[in-house]
């Protein structure tokens, strides 16, 4: 087995690395969502930026990938004063998991078509001499 996969396949893994892997997501997205995870109550952009220690806009920019992503939703929750104000919550987790079996279902069936398309190619029609 080439030494790349054997790498891969050694290293120690976590589940949060899924959402890095699969949705492209970065340590930052990664803090939002275990922040959003562990919450017992939907959180603003103002509370998650409070909690991570970072700018609102740069807490507003990860929620926004997690929605786009579709590991976090949006709510909104009225305001004593009138009006309303957005919280974010984690999706349904085994709704995610489905996700990333779908997306891993996928990749597999492309990869094995790659490697018909090379065994194809390449099994007979090559001479090594």
């Amino acid at each position: 087995m080439p030494d790349a996969v054997q790498k891969q396949l050694r290293t120690g893994r976590e589940c949060e690395g899924l959402l890095e892997c699969m949705f492209g997501l970065n340590e930052i997205d990664r803090a939002v969502f275990r922040l959003l995870a562990e919450s017992s109550e939907p959180l603003t952009v103002d509370h998650v930026a409070k909690f991570i220690g970072k700018e609102r806009t740069t807490a507003y920019r990860s929620v926004k990938r997690l929605e786009e992503a579709g590991v976090a939703v949006q709510g909104q929750e009225s305001c004593p004063k009138g009006g309303y104000h957005h919280v974010y919550t984690v999706s349904d987790p085994d709704e995610i998991a489905n996700e990333l079996q779908r997306m891993l279902n996928q990749w597999y069936a492309e990869t094995g078509q790659l490697i018909q398309e090379f065994r194809d190619t390449y099994v007979g029609d090559c001479s090594f001499e």
